[in-house]
């Protein structure tokens, strides 16, 4: 899907000038802008294309910190995927907010419709590349501060999200969010990582052709517990697809911890009240449903 807004002649001026060589709006299936259906602000995506043919993509993040965390992790983490497994940065422009990067092969996980065994390959595959990820960058000073806070801060936010959602939650919903952010900040140390921090199927780019996996979209990545970067695929597709998740954890080399397990619960709720402003504020049905299910699987005791 490309972006349906044209890019600015400066920004193709400039993506150009980095190319050395005059370059155009490609008409691309697999450009991935980041889709509607999601409670954040998006990112414009734009696929260009050189004389040769050579695909290139220009990316503009809508925040200040977005660019720097993206700028961050094209370089320090996301090469120790290995080539073909994520994009490499070719150029950046603070002024524009701006990245230029190379194509990946495959496209979004979600968007294909894969046999039972491919599909678990996909997830198998996604799951020891994020392990590959959550090794990579130096965990030490205000990185391994700021990681070792984000959960009393996630907690932080609760009382916030429960005011915004008002009368979308039952009482007794009310008070399990709030149980269970408040036991996010009781929780031992969790193991750190350098985390995706939008891992899901809509980020995971899969070639049928290579049989190869790819993570792009890295605009949240920062260091954080391991954990917080399997909230959207456990309130998503794992919750009808458990042989998924196995797959995923298998590649991954390890499961949660019992201590990342109750954490994983904590961080869903809040990702379900989340999705409960955002979704009727913006007329999403299906960012509504996704934290309706959450939270009734929550309340039911089937989380998993």
């Amino acid at each position: 899907m490309t972006n349906s807004t044209m890019p600015s002649a400066a920004l193709l001026a400039w993506a150009a000038k980095e190319l050395g060589t005059d370059v155009s709006v490609a008409q691309d299936a697999s450009s991935k802008a980041h889709a509607a259906s999601q409670p954040r602000e998006n990112s414009r995506v734009w696929a260009l294309g050189r004389p040769d043919g050579i695909r290139f993509y220009v990316k503009v993040t809508p925040k200040p910190v977005m660019y720097e965390r993206e700028t961050f992790a094209l370089r320090h983490a996301v090469p120790a995927l290995g080539a073909g497994h994520g994009p490499q940065l070719r150029a950046s422009s603070a002024a524009h907010l701006a990245l230029l990067l190379t194509a990946v092969p495959g496209a979004p996980l979600e968007r294909q419709t894969l046999t039972p065994a491919e599909e678990l390959r996909a997830h198998r595959r996604g799951g020891a590349l994020l392990a590959l990820l959550h090794a990579a960058g130096e965990l030490s000073g205000p990185h391994r501060v700021q990681a070792e806070r984000a959960l009393q801060t996630a907690a932080e936010g609760a009382d916030k999200r429960l005011r915004q959602a008002a009368d979308r939650l039952a009482p007794a919903e009310h008070k399990l969010v709030r149980d269970l952010a408040a036991q996010l900040r009781d929780l031992p140390p969790l193991p750190l990582a350098f985390i995706h921090g939008d891992a899901w199927h809509r980020n995971l780019l899969w070639s049928q052709h290579l049989g190869q996996a790819a993570w792009i979209d890295f605009e949240r990545s920062r260091f954080a517990p391991a954990v917080q970067d399997f909230v959207l695929m456990s309130c998503g597709i794992w919750a009808d697809r458990p042989d998924l998740r196995a797959a995923w954890f298998q590649g991954y080399g390890r499961d949660l911890l019992p201590e990342e397990q109750h954490a994983l619960k904590g961080l869903a709720a809040l990702d379900a009240v989340n999705c409960l402003v955002w979704g009727p504020a913006h007329d999403d049905p299906a960012v509504t449903v996704r934290g309706r299910r959450t939270l009734d699987r929550l309340m039911a005791g089937v989380f998993a």
